[in-house]
């Protein structure tokens, strides 16, 4: 079994970057933005609303403070603070999942602070920290190997791996920054292609042509990559055929 997560709820006000609406019908779970990157409470309880009522897992997309840079900008944030910051995301995100008579499931990072918890140790512990304030044992998601995964094993919480579609991957497993050519994949038949590889192989073409081995538990479409509902759409029906069952993991 794989989970299919999508970035969502990554609108602000009058602006909408992602098709909440039919990624909903395609992903198991939800990474739904909780306001310090995109996101505001309307947004919020649009995107629990819709995830209750089709089945799918709602998670908090934590991320730095940073509604400018969408939340891509390398900050540092103290530990403590980042700690609070990430709990008062969870939190938001409770209230509007509780209202739809769903519960928030998981954590997921978000941009910068995602990329930083895989090398950074003090950043990761603080989310994991982050995590634990606000009350639960909700499982993580983040990369293989990561410092993040690492913190949230040793506080006791599921580490669940997850692996992404649409991103280009180094030799030695990690994404490729977004400021390099190529580091987001847009070609569909590409795109269907890796999230086989993953589901199936457990391993991924790296940009100089290598094989890294990949394990995942969940598989990563972006929302704001142009036509993702109908890539998210297209993995979904490939995974099928090739006899891989969808569902959350949490």
């Amino acid at each position: 079994m794989i989970d299919l997560n999508a970035d969502l709820g990554e609108g602000f006000g009058r602006w909408t970057l992602t098709d909440d609406d039919a990624l909903l019908s395609v992903v198991t779970s939800a990474n739904v933005a909780c306001g310090f990157h995109a996101g505001d409470p309307a947004v919020m309880r649009r995107v629990c609303d819709l995830a209750a009522e089709r089945g799918v897992r709602i998670g908090a997309q934590v991320s730095y403070r940073d509604l400018a840079g969408f939340g891509r900008r390398a900050m540092d944030v103290p530990g403590d603070e980042l700690a609070a910051e990430t709990a008062y995301q969870i939190g938001a995100l409770r209230v509007f999942a509780q209202a739809a008579g769903a519960e928030v499931a998981y954590v997921k990072p978000h941009g910068a602070l995602y990329n930083r918890t895989v090398h950074d140790a003090e950043q990761a512990a603080a989310v994991v920290a982050g995590v634990r304030l606000a009350g639960g044992t909700l499982p993580v998601l983040g990369l293989p190997g990561s410092r993040l995964l690492d913190a949230a094993e040793d506080a006791g919480l599921t580490a669940v791996p997850e692996a992404f579609a649409d991103r280009a991957y180094t030799p030695t497993g990690t994404l490729v920054p977004r400021r390099e050519p190529g580091a987001v994949v847009t070609d569909e038949d590409a795109v269907v292609r890796r999230a086989l590889a993953f589901a199936v192989d457990g391993a991924v073409e790296a940009v100089d042509g290598t094989t890294v081995a990949v394990t995942a538990r969940s598989l990563c479409v972006h929302g704001d990559t142009p036509g993702a509902a109908r890539i998210a759409t297209r993995v979904r029906a490939a995974l099928a055929a090739a006899g891989a069952e969808v569902g959350a993991f949490a």
